[in-house]
């Protein structure tokens, strides 16, 4: 019998949708524990226990001085030699809302040159708000993202104050894009573009970017949370609607679950 696909959901210092996030995990088919961060700094070889690891949304150390940026330098630089193994050896990580503000701060993603350097930011709303809204998102079909493998439409909760998608200047954006690496636009309900255009792209995001991945496919960061869109009662309008039983989300989680199992 195969060996049930492990995920590790990180915790701890502000973080606070790890138990949505395993939830998530497990009722994709995986065996999910939250690990408390300073468990996985002691003790990186951990990871090698697990297929996939999981930074949670949150407001991680206060979102002190920029959203994300002090767990950020926490993990480049404690555990930034595992965590490079880890996708070395083929494994997924998923950055969501704050996670995916971590994970590009400290320079997992995109990750171009295979070495921790920040390419890309997410900084303040245009809106110069905190936005909690339902979004239609767009899963690009050139991707080679693992994570939205099939995927077409989504809808799912944003809620962030720093989701501005910014790539450092036109050649980092032009290599996202020819590159697949652009996983997931914000859209209009009738799936046309955003175009820049609140609400549907509800932070000015360039380019409505959404969500990213690296040049594997297998490192995952986007703003909208699909850990909480897993079953049809998380949806605002379930009782108005004929809604499947299984929220869009938890496609997302299958996909990383079914690519680890198989690899």
């Amino acid at each position: 019998m195969a060996k049930k696909v492990r995920a590790l959901v990180l915790t701890g210092y502000g973080i606070n949708c790890d138990y949505e996030t395993a939830d998530a995990f497990s009722r994709a088919g995986a065996e999910s524990a939250r690990v408390h961060l300073n468990d996985v700094i002691a003790n990186p070889a951990m990871l090698k226990d697990y297929q996939i690891l999981a930074v949670p949304g949150g407001f991680s150390f206060g979102d002190d001085v920029a959203s994300g940026k002090i767990l950020a330098n926490r993990l480049r630089y404690k555990l930034g030699d595992a965590l490079k193994q880890f996708v070395a050896d083929g494994k997924l990580v998923i950055g969501i809302c704050n996670g995916f503000q971590v994970l590009v701060k400290m320079g997992m993603l995109p990750m171009l040159d295979g070495d921790f350097q920040q390419e890309v930011t997410l900084t303040h709303n245009d809106s110069g708000r905190f936005e909690d809204r339902w979004v239609n998102l767009q899963a690009t079909k050139d991707t080679h993202c693992v994570w939205v493998k099939g995927l077409d439409r989504l809808e799912l909760p944003i809620r962030h104050g720093e989701g501005k998608f910014i790539p450092r200047d036109v050649s980092v954006l032009d290599t996202l894009r020819n590159k697949g690496m652009i996983a997931l636009r914000y859209c209009r309900a009738d799936g046309n573009a955003a175009q820049g255009q609140f609400p549907a792209n509800p932070n000015g995001s360039i380019d409505d970017v959404a969500g990213i991945c690296d040049t594997t496919g297998r490192v995952f960061g986007l703003m909208p949370h699909p850990e909480a869109h897993t079953e049809r009662t998380h949806h605002p309008r379930w009782t108005r609607e004929d809604r499947p039983e299984e929220g869009i989300g938890l496609r997302v989680f299958r996909n990383a679950v079914e690519y680890a199992a198989s690899n």
